[in-house]
């Protein structure tokens, strides 16, 4: 499990083909890779990867060809989220992030508003039923509180708040209009979804 609270920003820099998916090298000298061994779980852009290979600057992970499908910027070279996994007693201090991601949406909109950021996500019709005003959603990793939602007939947009600190301390500095991003909804409301519709078919 992971919180959603962004660690520290690596690099990918180097990917091999290995089976059907791929093994990336991923440089994250700033993640405190000390604590890191092997078959440790990391979560990249908000993935939750297995670690296969470490030292004290980079570590390696193996991505199958589900997860390649099912995420995005985990089959080129660039910046990245990085967080490792939650331990028992650690503070929860975004919200439940199992590293599972959902689906991929789009940026509409990352411009500067006031004295923070405006950025406004394109996401998948299926996960509309679980976006909701004031609820959570992970974005390549990144815990944030949604401030609206505008369901259209091809998706749903939500827009969120960026304050400086988030911006700076994630990948998001290097975001722009047009990019894919990997969208996790709130556990939560999976299961109150889950309930609903059993209760629906009754």
């Amino acid at each position: 499990m992971f919180t959603g609270i962004v660690q520290a920003v690596g690099r990918i820099r180097d990917n091999e083909p290995i089976g059907d998916g791929l093994r990336i090298d991923v440089e994250a000298p700033e993640l405190g890779l000390d604590t890191v061994k092997v078959g440790d779980s990391i979560a990249i852009n908000g993935a939750c990867m297995t670690v296969v290979e470490v030292n004290e600057k980079r570590f390696k992970v193996d991505v199958s060809a589900e997860s390649l499908d099912k995420t995005c910027n985990l089959d080129g070279w660039g910046y990245v989220n990085l967080e490792k996994a939650m331990k028992l007693g650690d503070r929860l201090d975004g919200h439940i992030v199992s590293g599972h991601v959902d689906g991929v949406g789009e940026i509409d909109v990352f411009e500067p508003k006031a004295e923070s950021y405006q950025l406004v996500v394109r996401c998948p019709l299926k996960l509309s039923k679980f976006l909701a005003y004031k609820g959570s959603i992970a974005v390549n990793g990144v815990s944030l509180t949604i401030n609206s939602v505008e369901d259209t007939p091809g998706g749903c947009r939500v827009a969120i708040n960026l304050i400086p600190h988030t911006v700076e301390h994630t990948s998001f500095k290097y975001s722009k209009k047009r990019d894919l991003v990997n969208i996790e909804v709130d556990t939560v409301a999976r299961y109150i979804e889950r309930m609903v519709s059993l209760i629906d078919h009754k």
